[in-house]
């Protein structure tokens, strides 16, 4: 890493978090913690956060996340400076603000809350630990500083049984890993004795294979402590590995444990680099050490291993694995890894060159926006790109290629405003098409739903296409400006994605886009209208049902239905600016034109039997509200010739399936 690397990055730092926090109207700790956990969150490392700042004597935390993956809870600390270049976070300190974070911890579990303001986001917070301490089996407590820190993080302890871990991000890794293109930190694991394995030998210098038999029990304390990091390639981890066992496996575990390896297919792994142990004639028998470990195969495998170990509690010593292990070199990870996930994958239409960088959807768009002229905003004439960044760390990587005079032409044509990642266009993309609660259950889970439906209903990508996804970004932004305005705090991300979804919806998707991208912002009319549907959205948002916390409470479809259901009319100078047709993305159509996925389901069950399924929910009280209206209002497209959308086609047939599942019939005076 260059020293003026680094330096450079830090003072980027620092500015931009000043600007955000501006614009935003928080403080800089509370930027710099978010913009840090998003990062993180996207990587897998954190799930779940909420930001929240408390402060007394002996405490200081904010915010916190509970990773179901790996059944932690993860407090947060931040330690954010405006001269990061000339201090240093001492030992003393990092120890001081890490013993603050384990002081909040056995205060919530003392009943702190009891002293808190029920209404503040802080009670929030503090009911959400102290429930925790009595379900977790793990608590990280993380330090955030744009400091470098002289010292490691502390070793591992314990909190009444609870193994504790420490972990800095200070300047020097979050540079590191800004500048790598990648978050996660390789994953090195050593295997003591050494694992006896078979390599195979390979005609290619750049790629081998090795085969093995892993221990259960290793692969279960592997998963416990790196999550979904451990499947970060593995396409299926994020589709399937939600907590829940596969019980054809759980059945073997707890019955059978020795039969395991006849009885499982095994994983699929990769890593950057393998060291062997050699026999006397120089041919390796064993593996000693890992880098870079990553299951691309048998996430579901790995983690039903660990809640089967953690909470049946089972006894894994006689449970083995069979492993192949392919060692790739790290330049050509994007080219090789894809194919081995979509070849082992076969038993599963989502593949992960589908969840990659490398998916035709995402090179397109990177393409088509490299040489998109987006209109000066300030009348100056000077025209700029969008920048998206397929792959992380791509802005950082072509702004440190140039020399000095050419990284101020590069931040003029392609100012870090203007630049957009994978989890961002899902955001955006799923704001608009009225998924809310999706985008509201974080970046990473958010974009895996994104990338499910995008196998069903490919768009088609052109200048038009790459212009609209712009504008939604514009649009989003604006609203997020909005919603700061009205002091959304930390619920601001939420009530953000709801605006635009409620706003969508209530103008049927006739937002003009096309002027948007013209005049690179939203219209003084339009803006009016979102400072008048903002708070009565903020309102529905920040008021959970049957008493969940209003994290919890924005990820369900009751919220989504609460929020479509606010009362807010169109105002007339709006009403005259919008297109006259709902504007729709073109899908790539296949061989015959035929409708594919959900949308062909949908339309093989006639409008009758959808309305149906709405008066017989009626009568017997079998769906919630919102189902039922679905049910009509897909009854009622279909018979009127319209077009049903592959969102709302993926809900109708989950409201037809759930229908089915409580009774209801076909049959039913259809």
């Amino acid at each position: 890493m260059a020293e003026l690397d680094q330096t450079a990055f830090a003072r980027d730092l620092v500015a931009d978090v000043l600007a955000t926090a501006e614009a935003e109207h928080s403080t800089t700790p509370e930027t710099f913690t978010r913009r840090v956990l998003e990062d993180l969150e996207q990587a897998g490392i954190v799930s779940n956060t909420f930001t929240a700042y408390h402060k007394s004597h002996g405490v200081e935390v904010h915010g916190y996340g509970w990773n179901e993956s790996t059944d932690s809870l993860d407090l947060f600390v931040t330690d954010f400076r405006l001269s990061p270049l000339e201090e240093k976070l001492t030992k003393a300190l990092s120890e001081s603000l890490f013993r603050r974070l384990l002081t909040f911890v056995r205060r919530c579990e003392k009943g702190l809350r009891q002293h808190i303001d029920e209404s503040s986001d802080v009670y929030d917070m503090c009911s959400t630990v102290e429930k925790a301490i009595a379900e977790v089996q793990h608590i990280r407590l993380f330090l955030f500083t744009n400091c470098v820190s002289t010292s490691p993080a502390p070793a591992p302890t314990e909190l009444d049984g609870i193994p504790v871990t420490y972990e800095t991000w200070d300047l020097r890794r979050i540079h590191r890993h800004a500048s790598s293109g990648t978050l996660s930190e390789p994953i090195v694991v050593t295997f003591a004795p050494p694992l006896t394995c078979l390599a195979a030998p390979s005609t290619e210098p750049d790629y081998s294979v090795v085969l093995a038999v892993t221990p259960g029990q290793l692969l279960a304390e592997l998963y416990g402590e790196h999550g979904p990091r451990l499947l970060e390639l593995n396409v299926r981890s994020f589709l399937q590995a939600r907590g829940s066992v596969n019980r054809g496996i759980r059945a073997t575990l707890l019955d059978a444990p020795g039969r395991f390896l006849a009885y499982n297919n095994g994983i699929t792994a990769t890593a950057s680099q393998v060291d062997f142990v050699h026999d006397g004639d120089g041919r390796p028998v064993g593996i000693s050490r890992v880098h870079g470990l990553q299951i691309v195969n048998g996430g579901q495998t790995t983690a039903s291993l660990h809640h089967a170990w953690k909470r049946d509690k089972a006894d894994l010593s006689q449970v083995r694995v069979q492993m192949k292990l392919s060692v790739v070199d790290p330049e050509r990870l994007a080219e090789i890894v894809p194919k081995i996930s979509e070849y082992s994958n076969t038993q599963n239409k989502v593949t992960l060159v589908d969840f990659s960088s490398n998916h035709e959807y995402h090179v397109a768009i990177q393409r088509i926006t490299r040489t998109l002229w987006a209109p000066a905003l300030d009348g100056s004439g000077q025209e700029t790109h969008w920048f998206y960044e397929r792959a992380r760390g791509q802005y950082a990587d072509d702004l440190a290629k140039r020399s000095s005079a050419q990284q101020r032409q590069f931040r003029l044509l392609w100012p870090t405003r203007q630049k957009f990642t994978k989890s961002d266009l899902a955001k955006f993309v799923h704001s608009w098409e009225q998924l809310p609660h999706l985008v509201s259950r974080g970046a990473q889970k958010n974009f895996g739903e994104f990338m499910i439906r995008l196998q069903s209903n490919l768009p088609h990508v052109d200048t038009r296409y790459c212009q609209r996804l712009v504008a939604k970004a514009i649009l989003f932004k604006a609203v997020d400006r909005v919603a700061a305005a009205h002091g959304a705090g930390s619920h601001k991300s939420l009530v953000t994605t709801y605006t635009v979804a409620r706003l969508s919806q209530a103008v049927d998707r006739r937002i003009d886009l096309d002027r948007i991208w013209r005049e690179q912002q939203v219209s003084a009319v339009l803006e009016s209208a979102l400072h008048e549907l903002c708070p009565k959205v903020m309102t529905a948002v920040t008021t959970p049902l049957r008493g969940n916390h209003v994290g919890e409470w924005a990820k369900q479809i009751g919220c989504w239905d609460a929020v479509s259901r606010v009362r807010w009319v169109v105002p007339a100078a709006l009403a005259a600016e919008l297109a006259d047709l709902p504007l729709q993305d073109v899908a790539v159509a296949n061989d015959g034109g035929v409708p594919t996925g959900d949308v062909a389901e949908v339309l093989e069950v006639s409008p009758e039997e959808w309305t149906a399924i709405e008066r017989w929910a009626k009568e017997t009280r079998s769906l919630e509200p919102w189902q039922r209206q679905l049910a009509s209002t897909v009854g009622r497209r279909l018979a009127a010739g319209e077009e049903i959308g592959e969102a709302q086609a993926a809900q109708a047939i989950h409201v037809r399936n759930e229908a089915m599942r409580v009774g209801f019939s076909p049959a039913y005076d259809v």
